[in-house]
């Protein structure tokens, strides 16, 4: 896959279904657009209408689908782990991933690309055309199979825009209904994996527990986001200019401040990266809910990974309420032990890691040769910190949004980015699957009067505590020198 993405777009200039005559990339703008797609990822450094021919974004969706079935079937790998009492067998990867494909990803986007199809998303293989403005002037509108684009993006929580400006552009989200549909499609597949997972299980108290913890991490977010772009941005209440519609820069006016806000959590905590509005724009303590979503990466998550990223939190929770109580850590009969506790938390910690690292090396190299880099970032200072991390964050995420304020398509952001996106993405998809194998291979212990219930309330709370501490410490610092600081500075 990577041989052939690799292929079509440095050749795209001369391949067929390049109606617009659009070039072709450079090798590291590739390479970084192929690990992007093929991880689920779909950071762009390019934008679409100009950066792709129509064969380009037709291969970049057919990876869509492809990385989306990935993680749909090594999540029902770790579901089948977790039922069998006694296994070395978790089943057939290929068997589930062509089924995630054919049964669930392609009848879905078919629906959905049909509703954007009939509320104006074009769906063509025809050039630009021609229109005219209002203001009198012919203008030449980009245009192409964009509703079989978007509807996988949304699902596969993908999040590629087929334009530059996403699903702010008003070809891939036309109206109110298309950003209803859109966001649906956002969660849909998310939030079912955990309900799968209780079905399978037959232990569907345990599926609520974890969409309990799920939801209350998703509101803690939101809510604070919302209100606080609705309220309007500070530095501008400063000097008596009222913001009746809220803080209105960088987002549609079709949508407003609160869908927008809504949208920006949505897609951050589900690993997506579609925007209905610039990031960039966001006030300060919104970039920071918003990079708090990826940080985590466990609030719904992505397709299937989300489950997965949640799995690891569940071990080390389910191994340090033992340890406070004096029990034996267990999970659903499987005693938890020294090796599966490395491998979490190796993944644990990855995440912050390659974050942080990241962010390090790019603040370092700024720093030292501001002249060298000064293209990298439009606003210096804490804003500019956060464009760095905000970037990095999401790359380990899988995410893909951006602060577009940033200047990402050079060799280091290309090539930096896309060893993150290479490792983020399959490292915490091994690490979880050699924990559910390894406990599935142990003997099965009924539960007893001693054992330590995971399907309550009070267990959710302790994972969630887990979640916080680990975000916490981890990441808290980094934040205060980015969007912390810019937002008491505007205060």
């Amino acid at each position: 896959m990577v041989f052939i993405s690799m292929f079509v777009l440095t050749n795209m200039s001369w391949l067929p279904f390049n109606p617009d005559k659009n070039p072709s990339m450079t090798g590291d703008l590739a390479f970084n657009t192929t690990v992007s797609f093929i991880t689920n990822t779909n950071l762009q450094h390019y934008s679409g209408e100009t950066g792709l021919s129509y064969l380009g974004q037709l291969t970049l969706m057919l990876w869509q689908f492809i990385s989306a079935a990935c993680g749909m079937a090594i999540a029902a790998v770790v579901f089948f782990a977790m039922k069998e009492k006694t296994t070395e067998r978790l089943g057939n990867f290929y068997f589930l991933f062509v089924r995630s494909a054919t049964r669930i990803l392609f009848p879905l986007a078919l629906i959905v690309s049909i509703l954007l199809l009939f509320n104006g998303v074009p769906m063509t293989f025809e050039g630009k055309d021609i229109m005219a403005n209002l203001q009198g002037d012919t203008v030449q509108v980009s245009r192409g199979p964009v509703a079989a684009f978007v509807a996988i993006k949304q699902l596969g929580t993908n999040g590629g825009g087929f334009f530059g400006p996403n699903s702010a552009h008003p070809f891939e989200n036309p109206n109110y209904f298309t950003n209803l549909i859109e966001n649906i499609a956002i969660l849909l597949i998310p939030v079912a994996m955990i309900f799968a997972m209780g079905y399978v299980l037959k232990r569907r108290k345990l599926a609520w527990t974890i969409f309990g913890v799920m939801t209350i991490g998703f509101f803690l977010l939101l809510f604070p986001t919302v209100m606080n772009e609705m309220k309007g941005n500070p530095a501008i209440t400063e000097i008596g200019i009222a913001q009746p519609s809220g803080s209105m820069e960088g987002k549609e006016i079709r949508f407003g401040t609160a869908a927008s806000a809504y949208w920006a959590i949505n897609t951050t905590c589900t690993s997506n990266g579609s925007v209905n509005a610039m990031h960039d724009s966001f006030t300060a303590f919104s970039g920071m809910t918003m990079m708090l979503g990826m940080m985590v990466n466990a609030f719904y998550g992505g397709v299937g990974v989300g489950f997965l990223n949640f799995y690891v939190f569940i071990i080390l929770a389910v191994f340090i309420s033992g340890l406070m109580v004096g029990r034996t850590p267990e999970f659903l009969g499987k005693k938890i032990e020294a090796r599966e506790m490395k491998i979490a938390m190796i993944i644990a910690l990855l995440h912050p890691f390659l974050i942080l690292a990241g962010t390090a090396m790019a603040s370092h190299l700024y720093v030292v040769d501001q002249q060298t880099y000064s293209g990298w970032l439009n606003n210096p200072g804490y804003h500019g910190f956060s464009e760095m991390l905000y970037e990095f964050t999401s790359a380990s995420a899988n995410n893909g949004s951006g602060f577009e304020g940033l200047g990402d398509n050079t060799p280091f952001w290309n090539i930096g980015t896309g060893i993150v996106m290479l490792l983020a993405r399959y490292l915490p998809i091994i690490g979880p699957v050699a924990i559910a194998g390894s406990l599935a291979a142990k003997k099965y212990i009924p539960e007893s009067a001693g054992t330590l219930k995971t399907d309550t309330p009070t267990f959710g709370l302790m994972v969630f505590a887990v979640i916080c501490i680990v975000a916490a410490l981890s990441f808290f610092p980094a934040l205060g020198l980015g969007p912390i600081a810019e937002h008491f500075t505007l205060n």
